[in-house]
């Protein structure tokens, strides 16, 4: 692997910050605004955005490894950065006046649920008003701007629509097993106008003003690999937590100390090596699709089965290597001050969310096999 980008080094230098703030943000449940200034003035949220308005334009892999960076230390703040970055690509489907209006302050940050059928935009003169209810909008708390997700009446048409936050009403729902810091919250509009140049056709070509090779992967995609690089951070994080126990750590009952117990060592051994074999195959596979897309302009289908089935796997992985170890640490694990129960609950909600589905794997193995992907990937 290629020697890590400077903003790697910047999140790894967040980590005194985040494991101070660790416990407020879990009890918050949002990021304490020290957090949300150094993620400002760091530049975490504009990785995805354009170069042209001022952004990183950030590759793949190298996107992957910063959010894995942040969440070694503390898995909301790494989730919320990779939410809000994949928001933050819209920047690429808009005017660029527009797009420098929303994004151009550095506290120009976006975030947004997914679509929420059955809501429709109703063509007006000059736009779309709109109505309806969305939920899981990632950083929601340090968002300045909203989007929505939705049909055009009497279309096909899947527009994305952009207002400012203080045009929504915001309903606290997000009362969670993990990433209890995300701040994944409900949103309310209300016969909302949204100007027409505010909206876009998401991730298609014909709405696309940006060049670059990042633009020719999905959002979809992108949020794929940064969120596989949350899990695998949350997972270095507890594997390297396991590793700083104290030589003496006795397991009750046993005859000498955890680290001279043989099932533990192998097991050790075993889960590193489902983190760095997940951690390769996802970089790997991000590399190699990014330098065929600079080639081509374009990914195949099989590259973007690739892509899906590296992001899965990768959090896949990362959540069996927190489960053994997490069992490994034995009673002391338990415990809201040690470093392993929030690592537990945030894994385990990362592996919930649709990017970790398992119903992917189906998808990828129809498409080998040259049949039609029955569900989307």
């Amino acid at each position: 692997m290629t020697e890590p980008h400077p903003q790697v080094a910047r999140a790894l230098a967040l980590h005194p910050l985040l494991r101070q703030g660790g416990d407020a943000v879990n009890h918050l449940r949002e990021l304490t605004p020290p957090i949300v200034q150094a993620l400002k003035q760091g530049g975490f949220f504009r990785m995805l955005q354009p170069r042209s308005i001022g952004g990183m334009e950030l590759k793949p892999s190298d996107f992957a490894q910063v959010t894995e960076a942040i969440s070694a230390a503390d898995g909301s703040t790494g989730w919320v950065v990779c939410q809000s970055n994949g928001c933050s690509m819209s920047a690429a489907y808009l005017d660029p006046p527009v797009a420098r209006q929303i994004f151009g302050s550095v506290d120009g940050i976006l975030a947004w649920g997914p679509p929420g059928a059955p809501f429709e935009a109703e063509p007006v003169p000059g736009g779309y008003c709109i109505s309806g209810t969305w939920r899981f909008a990632s950083g929601s708390q340090n968002a300045t701007w909203l989007g929505a997700h939705m049909k055009v009446a009497g279309t096909r048409e899947i527009r994305t629509l952009l207002f400012p936050k203080s045009s929504a009403t915001m309903v606290d729902i997000w009362h969670t097993l993990g990433l209890r810091g995300t701040a994944s919250n409900e949103y309310v509009v209300k016969d909302l106008f949204v100007a027409a140049d505010h909206t876009m056709l998401r991730d298609a070509a014909i709405d696309r003003r940006e060049d670059g090779p990042l633009y020719r992967f999905a959002s979809n995609q992108l949020y794929a690999a940064g969120f596989a690089g949350v899990g695998l951070g949350i997972a270095r994080g507890l594997i390297d937590a396991f590793l700083d126990l104290p030589a003496t750590k006795t397991s009750r009952g046993a005859a000498k100390p955890l680290r001279e117990n043989n099932v533990v060592q192998s097991q050790l051994a075993q889960s590193e090596a489902k983190w760095h074999s997940a951690r390769a195959f996802l970089h790997n596979t991000l590399d190699e699709t990014y330098d065929y897309v600079i080639r081509h302009n374009e990914m195949t289908q099989r590259q973007a089965a690739m892509l899906r089935l590296a992001s899965t796997w990768s959090i896949q992985q990362s959540r069996e290597a927190v489960n053994t170890l997490f069992h490994c640490a034995g009673s002391a694990a338990v415990f809201e001050d040690q470093p392993f129960e929030r690592r537990l609950r945030d894994i385990h909600t990362v592996s919930q969310q649709a990017q970790g589905r398992q119903l992917h794997y189906e998808s990828v193995g129809q498409i080998m096999l040259g049949l039609p992907p029955e569900n989307q990937f």
